[in-house]
């Protein structure tokens, strides 16, 4: 059950977060338009937007939890 909830809470923060299908990402550039030149820029604006290498780092750690769950059998009474 914990495996379950696990890749639940992954994939609705994934989800909720920005749906990224590229690379975790730590900050995220900005476009900005100078007041007196107009000149467009970047800025880069520090956020976390997790991508599709959180989901399979998620992944393996459910599979893991799952698995290793069939290795201690629950004990009959």
């Amino acid at each position: 059950m914990t495996a379950l909830f696990l890749a639940i809470a992954a994939l609705l923060t994934w989800f909720w977060t920005g749906a990224n299908r590229g690379w975790t990402k730590t900050s995220v550039p900005k476009k900005t338009v100078d007041e007196v030149t107009g000149i467009v820029g970047e800025v880069y604006e520090e956020r976390f937007l997790p991508g599709v290498d959180f989901l399979g780092a998620t992944a393996l750690v459910c599979g893991i939890l799952f698995g290793g769950s069939f290795l201690f059998p629950k004990k009959q009474t």
